[in-house]
């Protein structure tokens, strides 16, 4: 008892707003390198003469490294302080951007890409963690609301900063411009951060760790590759069944020994497994405007890097002012009625992008991605902190690393599928163009204008997948409900004993 009075005194008297300032600055260099990359994968299948399936790994091993990382993270964060996690996280951030930027070749830029995605890996359930261990439920969204504003900063500069940079200057100075933050960052976190967050003895389920990698990296694999050799290719079905089975097996592991590295059973409590399932298929639907429109309108419609990065933003900057009016709304009504209406907007503009052409309007592109980000605005935040509030404040770092590693492998996922939709009904489409055309194969001009057309047909049928992912979301959404204060939060508040 004594203890919980000692650490409750304790978190009363951290200083919140520059614990949460740094590694909130953290979190904001991390998206930056993520959002930076979108817009220009043109430009990195020009220099290292790769094609678009190639090409997405540099996001997609960053969001597998991430996926497979997260699930040790509910480990390290009852192992280690705020402050010993933090500073290990920047310092193999940083020297992974260092890697990235003087990579001589793609295969090098892959392996900066995975010690990026390891120190990105433990910042982002960092944060969550930190903030429902410093706020009470009742303030919980809008402190997530106050850090959606930062976090929005990253998407809102990203595309348009990364667009002007490659157009005029080398992609490597896209991670020339990471790297000092992630160093200040650093610096300055060393002398700030302290622990918010109880640490303890949990043990390593090292197989468990085996088992997710496999897993993870089969399915991922197996999704990434089907672009290029075609779902019926062995090598694609026997590493999508290697990762079904592992993951398998690791799940059953993690019910069936002592110390779980992570908890599936906090999937028990059903309000916390539907805002989980509703963030995957949200966060796969996000993903489809994120990879798909900057090669669609670099590639196809020609426009330049820069026009490609002002697309996106007037959406990431909507977003960001709608952040804390989100969190406010959040603490007054719930998830539900945020989430329905964000899904109905994000529903009808993702289908919007089904229709697109070789003459659709930047006007149209520009409307439709800023009005869906607005839908997506009143989504992410409030399901996630719904469904995190729905469980035991001890759950909270198996509950956030469970959500982070979701949403990463289902991002990753959703790239890979996105990606390989368009390359395969690209190709499906240009062949039935020339053949019904009848066009020579050896009239470059007219098999250049049918390529261009089958890629514009085959975005839109990935668009229409992602369109049923919102569907799916929308209707899992009517059944989300506000959850009650939490028994143990009750506790706390009335100064009673936890229960031990």
């Amino acid at each position: 008892m004594a203890k919980d009075n000692h650490n409750h005194t304790e978190k009363q008297e951290v200083r919140r707003g520059p614990i949460l300032a740094v590694i909130i600055a953290g979190a904001i260099a991390a998206l930056l390198n993520q959002t930076l990359l979108n817009v220009a994968l043109p430009k990195l299948m020009d220099q290292f003469h790769i094609n678009t399936s190639t090409a997405q790994w540099v996001i997609t091993i960053y969001m597998l490294v991430n996926g497979v990382l997260i699930p040790t993270t509910a480990f390290m964060m009852q192992k280690f302080t705020t402050r010993q996690l933090f500073i290990t996280a920047m310092s193999l951030f940083a020297l992974g951007t260092l890697v990235c930027g003087t990579a001589p070749a793609f295969s090098v830029m892959l392996i900066g890409r995975v010690i990026q995605a390891a120190g990105a890996g433990i910042i982002m359930p960092l944060m969550t963690n930190v903030i429902f261990n410093m706020f009470p439920l009742e303030k919980r969204g809008s402190a997530m609301g106050v850090v959606g504003i930062a976090m929005v900063f990253a998407p809102a500069i990203g595309p348009t900063l990364s667009g002007w940079i490659v157009e005029h200057y080398s992609w490597r100075v896209l991670f020339f411009v990471v790297l000092p933050i992630a160093l200040i960052v650093l610096i300055f976190s060393s002398f700030i951060l302290k622990n918010v967050t109880e640490t303890g003895k949990p043990k390593l389920d090292v197989w468990g760790v085996i088992y997710s990698t496999i897993g993870f990296g089969g399915l991922l694999y197996g999704f990434s590759t089907a672009g290029g050799k075609g779902w019926g290719s062995l090598e694609v079905i026997a590493m999508l069944l290697i990762g079904c089975i592992s993951l398998a097996v690791f799940v059953w592991r993690q019910l069936h020994i002592d110390h779980a590295m992570l908890e599936f059973r906090i999937f028990k409590i059903p309000a916390y497994s539907l805002a989980i399932l509703i963030s995957l298929m949200v966060n796969m639907t996000l993903y489809s405007g994120m990879i798909l429109l900057p090669v669609y309108v670099q590639n196809i419609l020609h426009f330049t890097p820069v026009q490609s990065g002002l697309l996106m933003l007037p959406g990431s900057i909507l977003m960001g002012i709608m952040s804390p009016i989100t969190g406010r709304l959040f603490d007054k009504f719930g998830a539900r009625y945020l989430a329905i209406t964000g899904l109905v907007i994000t529903t009808a503009t993702t289908f919007g992008f089904t229709k697109l052409s070789l003459y659709t309007s930047y006007s149209y592109l520009l409307t439709l991605y800023t009005v869906r980000m607005l839908g997506l605005s009143m989504l992410m935040m409030p399901v996630m902190t719904s469904g995190l509030n729905a469980l035991p404040l001890r759950l909270n770092p198996h509950g956030t690393a469970m959500s982070n590693t979701i949403n990463a492998i289902g991002g990753a996922l959703g790239t890979s599928l996105f990606v390989t939709i368009m390359t395969t009904k690209s190709a499906a489409h240009t062949a039935d163009i020339i053949r019904g055309s009848h066009i020579n194969p050896a009239d470059q001009a007219q098999v250049g204008l049918a390529t261009m057309q089958g890629m514009a047909m085959g975005t839109n049928d990935a668009f229409m997948i992602a369109t049923l992912f919102a569907i799916v979301a929308l209707v899992l959404a009517m059944f989300l409900r506000n959850p009650r204060k939490r028994e143990d939060e009750v506790r706390e508040k009335k100064g009673a004993p936890q229960p031990s």
